[in-house]
């Protein structure tokens, strides 16, 4: 049985936060899941989209409008999201925002 692992001490430093625009970094993917850090400048949006995937997000700074299929909530430093496959879903930056998105791939 293979026990590797991944660790990375501060995963907050790793996000930049774009003067303009959103931001993506992958920073680990695995058969698994796959991490990826997104910086948001204010007022940025991701359009309405889904994922054949489930997820988590993980909001570490800012506050963005966040709606879940008909459910609209704001997002702010703290704030966890799981999301099933198939859910339509946008993120509205506010302020500046850093998140994080764990795509579980089985």
């Amino acid at each position: 049985m293979d026990h590797s692992f991944a660790l990375i001490e501060n995963m907050t430093e790793r996000i930049e936060i774009p003067e303009d625009g959103i931001l993506t970094k992958t920073h680990f993917e695995d058969e698994y899941v796959k991490v990826v850090l997104f910086g948001f400048s204010a007022g940025q949006e991701l359009s309405e989209h889904t994922s054949s995937k489930a997820a988590t997000l993980q909001f570490v700074s800012g506050e963005a409008s966040v709606r879940l299929g008909d459910k609209e909530a704001i997002a702010s430093q703290g704030t966890w999201i799981y999301m099933p496959p198939h859910l339509p879903h946008t993120i509205k930056a506010k302020t500046p925002v850093a998140m994080l998105l764990v795509l579980m791939k089985s």
